[in-house]
């Protein structure tokens, strides 16, 4: 199955709580190829503390390094070369520990209402115990794999590639998340440009903290629709995780896996 690939239109704008949201969400699996300042704790580490699912699983990086800093410079500071094989060799290995196993796996039936931002009253997911899997994208042949990358879509992995070319190789649906500080307007719109010179396929944006309707006017000015606005918080423990995660179900569900009406 496609994976999803979080990325952000810079550092710090949140992508490791968006992936925490959207793995619970989906109850799919969690994965970052390329971790820089490992010395300061992993997302991965995070993100597993942060899950509540019993489903989930989180896979160990591709690259650790300590500095932090751009990979492609964190992995020279230990005379090491970020290799795109490398990374798909390791996703091949976790794409095909993704597989269901178990019949008995639980099933979520998603539901269809959505408002334009999904910030409307939700209805929780009905959970259940079945084998059935018509009309359930997400329990076919294999769990979702949410990816992190790091940084934005223009960081290097090394002098030849980017984060971008990974997404390319990967082929995965691409979930953009912005943050709003002076200039991130700018960031935004930069990123679904090249996201759309490239032929990414990108399911929405997920914003953090909304801040005067500029969520909106990105969302107007890049031609990409909103799956969710986060509201603020000091604390994103697994509460937050779990709730937002839960409000946020049905939108991934209709973002990822459109339903043609014809």
């Amino acid at each position: 199955m496609t994976p999803v690939f979080i990325t952000g239109i810079g550092t710090g704008g949140g992508k490791t709580v968006v992936a925490a949201i959207v793995t619970e969400a989906l109850q799919a699996d969690y994965w970052k190829p390329v971790q820089t300042g490992y010395g300061e704790g992993t997302d991965s580490k995070w993100v597993r503390a942060a899950l509540t699912n019993p489903v989930s699983k989180v896979h160990e990086e591709a690259y650790s390094l300590v500095l932090p800093a751009s990979p492609h410079i964190a992995a020279r500071q230990e005379s090491i070369t970020i290799r795109m094989e490398t990374i798909l060799a390791r996703y091949r290995e976790i794409e095909e520990s993704c597989k269901l196993s178990e019949a008995k796996s639980s099933r979520i039936n998603f539901p269809q209402k959505r408002d334009r931002q999904g910030q409307a009253a939700l209805s929780g997911p009905d959970l259940e115990r079945s084998s059935e899997t018509a009309g359930n994208p997400l329990q076919t042949a294999a769990r979702l794999l949410v990816i992190e990358g790091a940084g934005g879509l223009l960081v290097p992995l090394n002098d030849r590639e980017f984060m971008l070319d990974l997404v390319k190789a990967l082929d995965a649906t691409t979930i953009l998340v912005s943050r709003d500080y002076l200039g991130s307007i700018n960031h935004s719109l930069l990123t679904a440009a090249l996201c759309k010179s490239h032929g990414i396929k990108v399911a929405g944006w997920i914003f953090n903290e909304p801040y005067l309707q500029v969520e909106e006017e990105i969302e107007s000015w890049s031609g990409i629709p909103a799956i969710a606005i986060l509201p603020q918080t000091e604390l994103p423990d697994r509460a937050f995780i779990r709730e937002q995660a839960e409000k946020m179900r049905p939108f991934l569900q209709k973002a990822l896996f459109p339903v043609d009406s014809r």
